[in-house]
């Protein structure tokens, strides 16, 4: 993959879903390109289509039309098993809701995506992880003992700990009160400063956005 090419690229890509009243536009031919290292938002209200985009360009879902490129795959020419195995090898993600495993512990957690992907020392880099987002103290611990703050410091963790080539961050502090939010979001933007990773966050919060290097508009599922 040359350098001139984005690491991640949209074109014309529209979702449309069955509804009682008939087909039902969720998207409409959205393009757009994402460079290494960028920090996009993607603001836009409620309902306008941010996180079908989201889950789009991650491959989590098939467009009904249109093309998306993620670090030189083309996700809409792959099957499920294929786009998994994309997102398994350059995504992280961190979700509004945490998305933690109940029954196993904060590394635990984290070292999940090394063991999914066969990397060795997975505890050790999973720990190292956990000491960056300053959970040591807490490893241990199940996601029900844990603060919300602390599940999502998780996340980062587990997002993170891969090294990868992009990060999808939906609403990351949906879930959290106004203070803990804050930190949150000063973790996720300095761990994402250290590695460099490509980040784009999904955000109705213009605080984000503003601390993104780029803002990309949904409105009734067209970028504006």
């Amino acid at each position: 993959m040359s350098i001139a090419e984005p690491v991640l690229k949209a074109a014309k890509i529209t979702k449309q879903v069955t509804s009682p009243e008939g087909p039902l536009t969720i998207l409409a031919e959205v393009d757009l390109s994402i460079a290494a290292g960028e920090t996009v938002a993607i603001i836009g209200a409620s309902g306008a289509g941010k996180s079908t985009l989201l889950a789009l360009l991650a491959g989590l879902d098939e467009p009904t039309s249109g093309q998306v490129w993620l670090n030189g795959a083309e996700l809409t020419s792959l099957d499920e098993d294929g786009r998994a195995a994309v997102r398994a090898a350059h995504v992280g993600f961190v979700f509004q809701s945490f998305h933690l495993v109940p029954s196993l512990t904060a590394i635990e957690n984290v070292m999940l995506p090394l063991e999914l992907a066969g990397r060795r020392n997975a505890r050790e880099t999973a720990a190292e992880v956990l000491g960056k987002v300053n959970l040591s103290p807490r490893r241990d611990h199940y996601p029900r003992q844990l603060s919300g703050g602390e599940q999502q410091r998780v996340a980062i963790a587990r997002a993170f700990v891969t090294n990868p080539a992009l990060l999808f961050a939906d609403e990351p502090t949906g879930n959290l009160d106004a203070a803990t939010g804050e930190r949150i979001i000063n973790l996720l933007f300095d761990l994402n400063h250290a590695t460099r990773t490509t980040l784009v966050v999904v955000t109705h919060d213009q605080a984000i956005a503003q601390r993104c290097g780029r803002t990309i508009r949904i409105e009734a599922g067209r970028v504006v």
